[in-house]
């Protein structure tokens, strides 16, 4: 399900294939977009692939036209198969993996390894960035290095930076977190980072509330949210001044997953400790509630058309579908012991979800769903992420590989290659 091998052709038969097809016709020759699901065909003419001689003037020849975009739809992915393409090892432990839609994803290796570590989209790595940071040089007044534990990430639109949450923080002052806690209990704060994906060096810094898990950016790109597991709220921060601008109180134990409507207003945060959801209205800070969704919500994705919610049930071993109009439970789905993370398709179609304790991944069908197929995985997969760049869905698993399949149609089309086994494994350091 990669978006395919770059096709060349003549700019006439691209242009008849387009017309034929949608109408869709591009001329900036520009990369591969975020979120349209679709494949590249670029025509030739010149050694950058623009079809224009190199001062811009024009055509380099008759035969070298300009340059001419379409594309053609990836299948929905509900009808194609996984296939494994990869698995990634090294010195990782990762809690959780994220992919750009811009061709990089990241995992983020907890106080194992002290590291984010970042690859291109065929599992190369190209960048490791440790979680050291003198904070007195984002204007906070504790001098000297400290070290954090990368626990999630999420990446802004542009794929330019992302943020990362921190479990805790390491250096004089610090506790380390907890996986049993409660606001008051002394459980010291902790701090998201900002990574630029250019420098690949952190370049923000907020404050956040007690281990904080789960850290979202709003499809706006305004505001960074975290989920505070020991001080039970969630911190609203703006991305651009790195200002904490409100910190919501949640009721219950254990806020974790965030999802987050397409039109930025609202987020539903999963309150693990529980049976139900925050909903949490983020110009204003109002809370409502979700309940009766199922016994330990984990993780929360959103649909793309904004009406339901998929809910990972930890202790329920289900995962439960939600009506976002009504906040009824319209189907729940057994997958396996312990799921945790979650990610969805970009086409809205298929939803993928780690089941911790039986170390595989279940696919399935949003429509109805129905458990399409399942995976071996590597012991204890934790996170996960369909990424839109290619089609493929990456898997953290926290013994210490990353596995990544490929979506391919059901005929079998398409190769498998595993990397170097499982490293040994490493304690799961967090109950979430």
């Amino acid at each position: 399900m990669t978006r395919g091998r770059t096709v060349r052709r003549s700019v006439a038969a691209i242009l008849v294939t387009a017309v034929a097809a949608s109408g869709c016709v591009g001329t900036d020759g520009g990369a591969i977009g975020r979120s349209d699901d679709r494949r590249e065909v670029r025509a030739e003419g010149s050694p950058d692939g623009s079809g224009r001689a190199p001062d811009g003037d024009g055509p380099t020849s008759e035969t070298d036209a300009p340059t001419t975009t379409t594309t053609e739809p990836r299948p929905p992915a509900d009808t194609l198969t996984m296939k494994k393409f990869t698995q990634i090892s090294g010195d990782i432990s990762p809690k959780s993996v994220v992919a750009s839609g811009h061709g990089v994803v990241t995992a983020q290796n907890m106080m194992y390894t002290h590291t984010v570590t970042a690859y291109d989209s065929d599992g190369k790595l190209i960048a490791t960035v440790p979680d050291s940071v003198t904070l007195s040089d984002f204007g906070i007044d504790k001098p000297g290095v400290y070290r954090g534990a990368p626990v999630e990430a999420a990446f802004t639109a542009d794929g330019g930076h992302v943020y990362v949450s921190n479990y805790s923080m390491y250096g004089p002052g610090f506790s380390e977190g907890k996986d049993k806690c409660s606001p008051g209990d002394g459980t010291t704060s902790s701090y998201l980072y900002r990574i630029s994906t250019k420098s690949w060096k952190i370049d923000q810094v907020i404050p956040a509330g007690a281990v904080p898990k789960y850290v979202a950016v709003t499809p706006d790109g305004t505001r960074v949210l975290a989920t505070n597991w020991c001080t039970w709220d969630l911190t609203i921060a703006d991305t651009e001044t790195g200002k904490v601008l409100k910190t919501v109180k949640i009721d219950g134990r254990y806020p974790r997953g965030i999802a987050v409507t397409s039109d930025s207003s609202t987020a539903y945060v999963a309150v693990m400790g529980g049976t139900g959801l925050a909903k949490v209205d983020l110009a204003s800070g109002a809370v409502s509630y979700i309940g009766g969704v199922g016994l330990g919500p984990r993780h929360i994705v959103i649909s793309p058309d904004d009406r339901s919610l998929y809910v990972t049930l930890n202790k329920g071993g289900q995962v439960a579908k939600v009506d976002v109009a009504t906040g009824r439970v319209v189907s729940r789905v057994a997958t396996g012991t312990q799921p945790r993370s979650a990610d969805i398709s970009t086409d809205g179609t298929a939803l993928y979800v780690v089941n911790y304790e039986d170390s595989n991944i279940s696919k399935i069908r949003t429509s109805d769903m129905k458990v399409l197929m399942k995976e071996p995985a590597g012991h204890h997969p934790i996170g996960i992420t369909y990424d839109d760049f290619t089609g493929r869905v990456w898997v953290a698993n926290y013994s210490g590989t990353i596995d990544v399949w490929d979506e391919v149609p059901a005929d079998g089309a398409g190769t498998t290659t595993t990397g170097p086994t499982a490293t040994a494994a490493t304690s799961e350091g967090s109950g979430g």
